[in-house]
């Protein structure tokens, strides 16, 4: 199609912008309009959809209904990952949910690995079976990708009816985001909140954006064949894939977060330093940002709920995946525009820049903490241990515990989604739903377990190819 790099960028600018409104409301809308089955079901409606008119764009060389497909696409990806964390938290409720969250981010890393190293090969089948490269032959293999957003719609399908089932015979409610969404609350926030943010956008848009243009970048500075491109491109997910279960479970056991974070930035700098100006072997570059990549998100997104009380998370967590999506939709563009008429050189310094903006942000935020009293750097030992004070204080009825415990309580028993914004407290995942049998959920043998299983293992695959298809699914359009 010959698009030139701005356009091409462009098409994932039109991915985000929808999402700088509808990350207030995809929790709204699952709670209070459709709920979660029919919202799931829905949301992937959306998805297959906006690929469907994606590819129909390709298929006759029509650049804007392609990006009319990129904002449908884009209408129910992100709420999609919303109605994912709230299926969730409704069946994982306790210490399971951690593993379910790393689950699910490990198979959208895995998704999105295959999609970057499978679409280049089904574009050259298609291709050989056509005779010809062009617009008809990225369209046919958009298509063809196109089938995993099927199986997704088909996933929630069978999520819907399995949680259907299980309302009845576990008496067990419709799960719900549990978000509340007051835009006044954000005069509120706290300066410790707003670096987090600052963090959060600086950091992923020298990330994202960068694996976007990647294929093209390792092929021109470093002679790599388009093969070999798309498997160093797909590192930083490859690695994603098995280490963010595992750094979860080390922040945890570890705590301070602030230090992990400050680990993350430094890393994710080395490397664009080493790709930007060096020709060492770019695949140490990208193996280091790979693992920074996986660290920063495990240790990032927790800190939101101790800054803030619980009923701002939801409005926390809106405006930090908003103001995100804005970033990213508004780097995209400038990304194009910088390599279309300065080169890689300059984008890689744009994108150095930027991790600078995120690293002094982060330096910022341990001082605040430090000067305020703040636990954001507290060690999952000390924190425990005032959490064990506090429990053990609200179990003897001496009323709800106050201060320092009252809000180490309110914020440790938060469960926060890595990539979502759905919560879950502790007094939520203490009751259990009794039923007419005397059986608990999820506790105990028989039928209800084989529906736990089959529900954790349905939903986690369930995100598995929309999130795939997000970033890397544009390869080869700017050569066709």
């Amino acid at each position: 199609m010959k698009v030139n790099t701005a356009q091409f960028m462009a098409l994932y600018a039109w991915y985000s912008w929808p999402n700088v409104v509808l990350c207030f409301f995809g929790g709204f809308l699952i709670d209070r309009v459709f709920g979660i089955r029919l919202g799931t079901v829905i949301f992937s409606i959306f998805v297959c959809v906006g690929q469907v008119v994606f590819a129909l764009g390709a298929l006759f060389n029509t650049f804007w209904l392609m990006e009319v497909g990129r904002f449908i696409f884009g209408i129910g990806g992100e709420s999609l990952a919303v109605a994912q964390n709230t299926y969730a938290v409704s069946w994982f409720k306790g210490k399971e949910l951690n593993l379910v969250f790393g689950l699910q981010l490990s198979m959208a890393r895995i998704g999105s690995t295959v999609n970057m190293n499978i679409m280049g090969w089904i574009y050259s089948r298609v291709q050989d079976l056509l005779g010809s490269a062009g617009p008809s032959t990225l369209g046919l293999a958009l298509l063809i990708g196109g089938v995993t957003c099927v199986f997704s719609l088909s996933c929630a399908l069978i999520l819907a009816y399995l949680d259907r089932r299980a309302e009845k015979l576990l008496c067990k409610e419709q799960g719900k985001t549990g978000e509340v969404i007051k835009l006044t609350d954000v005069k509120d926030f706290s300066l410790s909140l707003w670096l987090i943010f600052v963090i959060c956008v600086c950091y992923y848009a020298a990330v994202f954006p960068f694996i976007g243009l990647g294929k093209v970048f390792f092929i021109e500075k470093f002679r790599f064949s388009p093969q070999e491109a798309s498997a160093i491109n797909s590192i930083v997910y490859i690695i994603s894939a098995p280490m963010s279960p595992v750094f979860g479970i080390l922040v945890d056991k570890v705590g301070k977060n602030i230090i992990w974070v400050l680990c993350a930035v430094l890393t994710t700098l080395g490397s664009h330093i080493l790709l930007a100006f060096t020709f060492w072997n770019p695949w140490i570059a990208m193996c280091l940002l790979g693992v920074a990549y996986s660290l920063l998100a495990c240790a990032l997104w927790p800190m939101v709920a101790f800054v803030v009380p619980e009923h701002q998370l939801g409005t926390a967590y809106g405006f930090m995946q908003s103001i995100q999506n804005l970033g990213l939709a508004v780097i995209a563009i400038a990304a194009g525009m910088i390599l279309d008429t300065r080169g890689y050189l300059f984008l890689e310094v744009f994108f150095s820049a930027c991790v600078c903006l995120s690293l002094i942000a982060v330096v910022m935020l341990y001082f605040v903490n430090h000067l305020s009293g703040g636990d954001l750097n507290w060690s999952a030992k000390k924190r425990a241990k005032l959490q064990k004070a506090a429990a053990s204080e609200e179990v003897r009825g001496l009323g709800e515990p106050q201060g320092l415990q009252a809000g180490l309580l309110r914020r440790w028993d938060l469960l926060p989604l890595p990539l979502g914004i759905s919560v879950i407290t502790r007094s939520q995942g203490a009751r259990s739903q009794k039923c007419g049998t005397g059986l608990e959920h999820p506790g105990g043998d028989g039928p209800e377990m084989i529906q736990v299983f089959l529900k954790k293992w349905g939903e986690v695959f369930g995100g598995f190819f929309c999130v795939s298809m997000e970033w890397p699914l544009l390869e080869n359009l700017r050569n066709v």
